[in-house]
């Protein structure tokens, strides 16, 4: 019998009220619960990864453990689910200095991972912009996207009350990029 398959898990922010938050919290309870895939779930906050912004200069002084640790994980992980914020139509700083510093350690920061993209935002576009900047730019990063899920207003289609999907055109959507998610894990 295959030994159960790590998924890290994050919404790539460091608001504490984020509804990325959410909705990556809410994937990993869909694969688990809904799904039924035998699955070992980390859910990180990208806040316990805080670090100097990066420069080359800064660089020079060497690499923060903590971007040693960030890499750590995506490498002892066998798939990855992250949720992104969009700030003024790109990454959140919070996500970009962590991936910048763990870039360092070596370009292919996700190691070859499975890894399902998402987004959602308060309006109508659903984090598009960044959405297609991850699933366009992440493979030159070692990143294999399988699937990608996003959808906005965020209130909309998501019952804040229950912590699910409510729509539930939107709810088969996100099954089905778990399920090509899953597919392509390791020993599957």
């Amino acid at each position: 019998m295959p030994s159960r398959s790590t998924i890290l898990c994050f919404a790539a922010t460091n608001s504490a009220q984020s509804i990325n938050k959410r909705l990556v919290r809410h994937a990993a309870k869909v694969l688990q619960d809904e799904l039924g895939v035998p699955v070992e779930i980390e859910i990180i906050d990208l806040n316990d990864y805080e670090m100097p912004i990066y420069s080359p200069e800064r660089e020079a002084e060497g690499i923060p453990q903590l971007a040693q640790d960030f890499y750590d994980k995506i490498g002892a992980c066998d798939g990855l689910i992250m949720s992104f914020a969009e700030y003024n139509g790109s990454y959140t700083a919070a996500f970009k200095n962590i991936f910048d510093w763990s870039s360092r350690i070596k370009m292919q920061i996700f190691q070859d991972k499975p890894a399902l993209v998402m987004a959602t935002s308060k309006g109508g576009r659903g984090g598009k912009n960044v959405l297609e900047a991850a699933t366009n730019g992440f493979p030159h990063f070692g990143a294999n996207i399988t699937s990608s899920f996003n959808f906005g207003p965020f209130s909309e289609h998501f019952d804040e009350q229950t912590d699910r999907l409510k729509t539930p055109e939107l709810a088969r959507d996100l099954r089905e990029a778990l399920l090509a998610f899953v597919a392509a894990l390791p020993n599957r």
